[in-house]
């Protein structure tokens, strides 16, 4: 059959052609935004190079990782129009990490957040650790994993994009038994989220608590404090702790309390209350029991920023959450664009076990034996509203 050449029919087909070609383009150029790059990013002392690797997804969420410490050095996310932004602190050279002493957006181990007296017993054994913050080992010690270089691998999958981090404490360092090796993996996906999945095996029996510390600020840019912020942390229960910040070993209601955010609630609307807690924090420096049996996947805290709509859920297989206002932040850190960073100008939301588990027999156990995979998973999802 002759098909004609002019005409209604022509013009249809056409337009079907055009229209096919142009839905074939654009589903090529959204699979070509989700992708990986790797680039140069400076030397360690020792002369080591440094990488910053860049995963993308197709709508233009963007995540800057550095395998020196592991850490999250951006996420760009967008707001109630669209406009992306910074969201995390951080700095704008991998100097400023190897010179960094608040754990700006980097990974933390062997141990996450506080031990008492820098030391615990396993198996009758008696470990030290370095003393660190007062009487206590914070974050690892010393050179926690914040401040070593690790070996990364790009990641491509079903899941999404992202970088594969790997590193092996070895037996005895910062006072830890064991040859740890552990693995990070960081993935963005199209749902922009944030993956982070935590792997480790020992040769020995050890403790471990990975996380990670990064600063939020959900204005972007560090455009201001976090008191305006809105927060729900799904937990009727929290750890008080002492003078030295260690939990007493007591899981105390939050009813009634500074702390609670069962309803979401304005960081800034009871943070100087007098309460002893509250007193004892310089301000929210808790950790949270979630509301949760067993180590499924669920929600432990959603953080809204009205001004700009911006909206962060945090999912965990992990028991706990540590929430923290900045409180040490007192403008002696110069961070991206030279930003000065005050006080209260960023939130940390730390999955975890419970701090100073190791000497504290009914928190959950943190300790690792040879044999054993370590494994948690957290996710941070952005969105708007």
């Amino acid at each position: 059959m002759k098909l004609p050449t002019g005409g209604t029919f022509w013009c249809n087909w056409c337009n079907v052609v055009l229209v096919a070609v142009t839905l074939f383009g654009l589903i090529a150029q959204a699979e070509a935004k989700m992708d990986v790059k790797k680039q140069a990013w400076g030397k360690t002392a020792d002369g080591k190079q440094i990488d910053l690797y860049v995963l993308t997804n197709d709508k233009g969420f963007e995540v800057k990782v550095t395998n020196f410490g592991a850490a999250v050095v951006s996420i760009m996310a967008p707001d109630r129009q669209g406009k992306m932004a910074d969201v995390i602190l951080g700095y704008d050279s991998a100097a400023g990490y190897q010179n960094d002493t608040a754990y700006l957006g980097t990974a933390i181990g062997r141990y996450g957040n506080r031990i008492g007296g820098a030391q615990f017993s396993l198996d009758d054994k008696v470990y030290k650790l370095a003393k660190n913050d007062g009487a206590n080992s914070l974050h690892g010690g010393a050179k926690g994993f914040n401040k070593v270089l690790w070996t990364a691998e790009e990641v491509r999958d079903k899941d999404g994009v992202g970088v594969r981090l790997r590193y092996l404490s070895k037996d005895g360092e910062e006072g830890y038994p064991g040859n740890l090796s552990a693995t990070i993996t960081y993935t963005v996906t199209n749902a922009n989220e944030l993956k982070m999945h935590y792997q480790a095996t020992t040769d020995k029996p050890t403790v471990a608590n990975l996380t990670n510390h990064a600063y939020f600020n959900l204005l972007g840019d560090a455009a201001g404090d976090i008191l305006g912020h809105e927060l729900m942390i799904n937990a009727e229960k929290y750890l008080p702790v002492d003078k030295g910040l260690i939990p007493t070993g007591e899981l105390r209601s939050v009813k009634g309390t500074p702390l609670d955010f069962t309803k979401p609630t304005a960081v800034g609307a009871r943070i100087n209350d007098k309460d002893e807690q509250m007193v004892l924090g310089g301000g929210y420096d808790h950790c949270w029991v979630l509301n949760k049996k067993g180590l499924e996947m669920s929600l432990a805290a959603r953080m809204y920023e009205p001004k700009t709509g911006r909206v962060m859920e945090v999912t965990t297989t992990e028991p706990a959450i540590q929430f923290y206002t900045g409180n040490f932040l007192n403008g002696t850190i110069k961070g991206k664009k030279g930003t000065v960073y005050q006080k209260r100008m960023a939130f940390c939301l730390e999955t975890e076990h419970y701090p100073d588990s190791p000497n504290k027999p009914s928190f959950p156990t943190t300790v690792v034996k040879p044999g054993e995979t370590y494994s948690t998973t957290t996710v941070y999802k952005f969105s708007a509203k």
